[in-house]
């Protein structure tokens, strides 16, 4: 299960009976982690998993499924507007991290929720609003939480602008920053990869023109999502187990143009 957070302004809709109203996910933005989750994404998932208008989606505090107690709620209802995912939850005002998270919420000292999901039906694509990205067209929905840190950077900006140009410019300041480091901890993620395909002699393919568009219009999943399916078994032909090889390196080669790095140079260097 994965997750992904956003920052919210947390509507507290009624303090005697612990409810609050928020949305769990945005559509239509790029987010820190590369992903852009289209309109439709959780519609399957709210019919088929859970009640009537979505009612019954678990809260948590920080998606802690360990502690009993920090499953805090459910929701209401949850459905999907123009924006995103919005939920109603009532709280577990019986429980004591309930009645802590509610009072939190009341003084604005959190303000971001969060999702539990599977990828159903997902690809990278390349816009010229968002350049490259992974799109998330279906989604399994688990949980939402409730959580201090969020990683939907867009949402945080538009959150800010209130606060007039002084504070833009130390938000785009600080979001900079942030996406330096996302950058810099892909790129060695990148060479690390092509050092390890180096040392197992594995040869990299130059990355073929079109990659991104085929993969896009087939709808299939990328090879980073397809690494964690089990491994192939030991009586599987050579022939597919180099068709694999090929697609994890072409993958490489679609991540090395993200964060602008050339796998050949990487190759030679690492050796």
């Amino acid at each position: 299960m994965k997750t992904k957070s956003i920052q919210i302004d947390v509507k507290v809709i009624d303090l005697e009976a612990g409810q609050f109203e928020g949305y769990a996910a945005v559509f239509g933005n790029k987010d820190s982690y590369g992903d852009v989750i289209v309109a439709g994404a959780f519609a399957d998932t709210l019919a088929a998993d859970f009640g009537p208008d979505g009612q019954g989606v678990p809260t948590y505090w920080c998606h802690d499924f360990k502690d009993p107690f920090k499953n805090i709620g459910a929701t209401i209802w949850a459905k999907e507007d123009s924006r995103g995912l919005r939920v109603r939850v009532q709280l577990d005002l019986d429980t004591q991290n309930a009645k802590q998270t509610l009072k939190l919420l009341k003084e604005g000292r959190v303000k971001q929720m969060s999702f539990g999901y599977d990828v159903i039906e997902g690809a990278y694509v390349e816009s010229e609003e968002h350049g490259f990205y992974y799109e998330l067209r279906k989604l399994k929905l688990h949980e939402v939480s409730v959580v201090p840190i969020g990683a939907n950077q867009e949402t945080e900006v538009l959150a800010a602008k209130a606060a007039g140009d002084a504070g833009d410019a130390a938000l785009a300041v600080e979001l900079f920053t942030q996406a330096l480091e996302h950058l810099s901890l892909a790129k060695g993620a990148l060479i690390g990869a092509a050092t390890a395909a180096k040392a197992a002699n594995i040869e990299l393919p130059a990355a073929e023109a079109g990659s991104h568009e085929s993969e896009s219009d087939s709808g299939e999943e990328p090879a980073q999502a397809k690494s964690e399916e089990p491994s192939p078994a030991k009586d599987e032909e050579p022939a597919e187990v180099k068709s694999q090889t090929a697609e994890h390196a072409l993958a490489l080669h679609d991540i090395g143009r993200l964060v602008g790095v050339d796998i050949t140079t990487l190759k030679g260097d690492h050796a």
